[in-house]
């Protein structure tokens, strides 16, 4: 089988990319889905909240999903489902695209673009290394919700939850509201992971008690979960002798962060970002392979999938522009596309000239940013540049540095980890700044 483009993962992110690409004038291409249906994660958060920047209303995620499915369907956008990738290789200038399903069993696609859509995972209890015996109870926020709200059934009624993301904070009300007893969540750092709105809406309006600094160190129970035992921890995140805490419970919820789906990434020598998981990309979110891109939270995770929808839009239209759909268009070479940690510099004089690189620097506070470079003859007039702070700070400011030139100063009342942050560049003001090199992000706090 042979195609234009590849879209693994038929998520939000799969379906905004493979939607723009098909609007762009992509025909041969393929949604694969290891789901029985599309949609991804959406189909279980039965919460409202999405589609505020997208729509300009306030819907529930199956509902934001079934917009993007019905627009797919139309388009007729082909899709294989209950369809797992189990590898991409290179083949020359072709991504070799390896699947399983039932019906057709082991099948390799020849692709010219692949378009990364898997997503992420939540931390599971072997991932915190918490003590104790292994008793039935312990779960993820992510799989509680999907037992709750897809199969119908309840894991407990006398709830801890560890980690204060924002699945965990929406699980905390969820499980109010279908009869269980939430004790109280408790969360390492000393702020939250999640959302404000999600804090003050799942936990505040239902009295159920944050515990910032704290964390499990202990589970009760053999068969079952009996009891947890809770500490505060130091400013090392290590727990404080003679804080420890007994909290009987029936279940253990752990929300302690997401981890982008990246194996496959990772098989196919994607260089990655140490601090988000995901791939380094450029403006266009390519990555350092040629014809590979990546959007939505196999990327980065995001809090707000209207944030998703439109990166993977974007994702969708570059690869358009890479397959030459609409123009004329030769296809660049792989050290010109690629990702340099220095900068992206290439060592060919004639490719410096075509491709003006610009490195985006994360420091003081700003943990990383989406993109981390910048080919300035394929940017657009605004680009967007998304990224997270390392901690929590008051009355503070966004600093932007275009070489030593400050180009932007937005105050913030506060930032914290849990809420993206964006700045948008524009392009002239970037071409105004003779040889620049780098773009820096930066908290300011003076």
């Amino acid at each position: 089988m042979e195609k234009d483009l590849v879209i693994i993962g038929g998520g939000p992110a799969g379906l905004a990319a493979a939607i723009a690409a098909k609007e762009a004038g992509v025909s041969n291409l393929l949604i694969l889905e290891r789901d029985n249906k599309l949609g991804g994660i959406l189909n279980q958060c039965i919460h409202n909240g999405f589609g505020l920047h997208t729509f300009k209303e306030e819907l529930t995620g199956p509902e934001y999903a079934a917009r993007f499915i019905d627009k797919a369907l139309k388009l007729e956008i082909p899709y294989k489902l209950e369809t797992m990738v189990i590898d991409i290789s290179r083949d020359g200038d072709f991504k070799m695209v390896s699947y399983m399903n039932r019906e057709e069993g082991l099948v390799t696609v020849k692709a010219k673009a692949v378009i990364l859509c898997m997503g992420c995972r939540e931390r599971s209890r072997g991932a915190l290394n918490i003590p104790g015996y292994r008793p039935a109870g312990i779960y993820t926020a992510g799989t509680a919700q999907r037992y709750v709200n897809i199969e119908g059934r309840m894991p407990g009624k006398e709830v801890v939850i560890l980690g204060s993301g924002d699945i965990g904070l929406i699980m905390a009300r969820r499980m109010t509201f279908e009869g269980a007893k939430v004790k109280l969540v408790a969360e390492l750092m000393p702020y939250s992971g999640g959302l404000k709105r999600n804090i003050a809406q799942c936990l505040k309006d239902f009295d159920i008690p944050l515990l910032l600094s704290h964390t499990v160190v202990d589970i009760k129970g053999k068969e079952r979960v009996e009891a947890v035992v809770i500490a505060k921890v130091d400013e090392n995140s290590k727990p404080i002798p003679g804080t420890e805490e007994e909290i009987k419970c029936d279940t253990l919820l752990l929300s302690c962060g997401l981890i982008p789906e990246n194996e496959l990434s990772g098989g196919l020598g994607v260089g990655m970002n140490r601090v988000t998981g995901g791939p380094l990309v450029n403006e266009s979110l390519e990555t350092d392979i040629e014809g590979v891109f990546a959007c939505g939270n196999v990327l980065h995770v995001h809090d707000l999938v209207d944030y998703v929808s439109e990166e993977s839009a974007q994702a969708g239209k570059k690869a358009a522009e890479y397959l030459g759909v609409n123009e004329e268009k030769d296809s660049c070479d792989k050290e010109r596309c690629a990702i340099k940690e220095t900068g992206g510099k290439s060592d060919d004089k004639d490719t410096e000239k075509a491709d003006h690189f610009i490195k985006i620097n994360a420091v003081d506070g700003v943990r990383y940013t989406v993109p981390s470079v910048i080919r300035l003859s394929h940017m657009e007039d605004r680009q967007t540049v998304r990224f997270r702070v390392g901690a929590v700070y008051k009355k503070a400011a966004i600093q932007v540095l275009a070489g030593d030139k400050e180009i932007m100063n937005l105050k913030k009342a506060a930032l914290a980890p849990g809420e993206m942050e964006q700045v948008i560049l524009q392009k002239s003001v970037l071409e105004s700044i003779p040889d620049l090199e780098e773009v820096t992000i930066r908290v300011k706090t003076d």
